[in-house]
């Protein structure tokens, strides 16, 4: 399992970029419960998908 695969990570599921990007609820075992900003709730099984990691954007420095 992916270790940035938290509650409170942003993720987004490749083929489904029209989904935009969710962020997560929660993880048990292999199933992913993902809050996508075009789709809602949606509980994603790791085995047969995989969820992209999406990285914060940087703060610019002052």
């Amino acid at each position: 399992m992916d270790l940035g695969l938290v509650p409170g990570a942003f993720v987004r599921l490749p083929g489904r970029p029209d989904w935009g990007v969710g962020q997560v609820q929660s993880v048990v075992g292999t199933r992913v419960t993902v809050n996508f900003e075009h789709r809602g709730k949606v509980v994603i099984d790791t085995r047969f998908a995989t969820l992209e990691i999406v990285r914060p954007a940087r703060e610019p420095e002052r």
